[in-house]
């Protein structure tokens, strides 16, 4: 996180609250889960929530579903009938994910899968609405690559991590793969003509991209 923490607070004060299970989920994943700074938390979960809302997507798909927190906001928005495709690498989360998903309702609009989403994403006929990037950040070009002719016309993409600390404007570090993946979709996002991209410096930094 870059951003001042009293801003950011501030910020939460004057945003819409989470739910209570999104509350409770945050709580359990901060008390059981290795890593839960990547949990997406009320800012950026009400974010996701907003531009869901704005679109009413019928189809999205998540690459990194952790815990289950972001797909949960991110279903806020979804269409009667409609349906989130998430991915997760670790299966020993599927648990956890799963009881919040049913505490949230949406067990009947989520299509979970568990594994490599290099290997997964292929084999999804489906065209999307919205696509959350959020899993490991040297394959972020690799995603981007995969899950661009998915989209459609008009359809968003948002991207977390893309300012990795402040460390897109440090100097790369011999062996960062995971900054070195940042960097390179950046580059290629800000290249790509097929989309209109802006980098907003919310939390570790989301860029938000329309396929044009």
């Amino acid at each position: 996180m870059i951003i001042d923490p009293k801003i950011e607070k501030y910020a939460e004060e004057f945003s819409s609250p989470q739910s209570v299970v999104l509350a409770e989920l945050y709580r359990e994943t901060n008390l059981k889960i290795m890593n839960p700074r990547m949990l997406s938390g009320q800012l950026q979960g009400r974010f996701l929530s907003m531009i869901s809302h704005m679109m009413q997507p019928k189809n999205i798909l998540e690459i990194g579903t952790y815990t289950g927190y972001s797909a949960i906001c991110l279903s806020e928005g979804l269409q009667a009938n409609g349906a989130i495709h998430t991915i997760e690498i670790d299966i020993e989360l599927k648990s956890i994910a799963k009881k919040y998903f049913q505490k949230a309702g949406i067990e009947n609009s989520v299509v979970p899968y568990f594994g490599d989403a290099m290997k997964i994403i292929p084999q999804i006929d489906v065209v999307f609405d919205l696509v959350f990037i959020d899993a490991d950040k040297e394959n972020y070009p690799n995603y981007y690559h995969l899950i661009i002719n998915k989209v459609r016309k008009g359809g968003y993409i948002v991207v977390d991590n893309v300012l990795w600390s402040g460390k897109v404007v440090q100097p790369l570090k011999s062996g960062d793969k995971d900054t070195a993946g940042i960097f390179a979709f950046n580059a290629l996002v800000q290249q790509d003509e097929r989309v209109e991209n802006v980098l907003l410096p919310l939390r570790d930094g989301l860029m938000l991209l329309r396929k044009i």
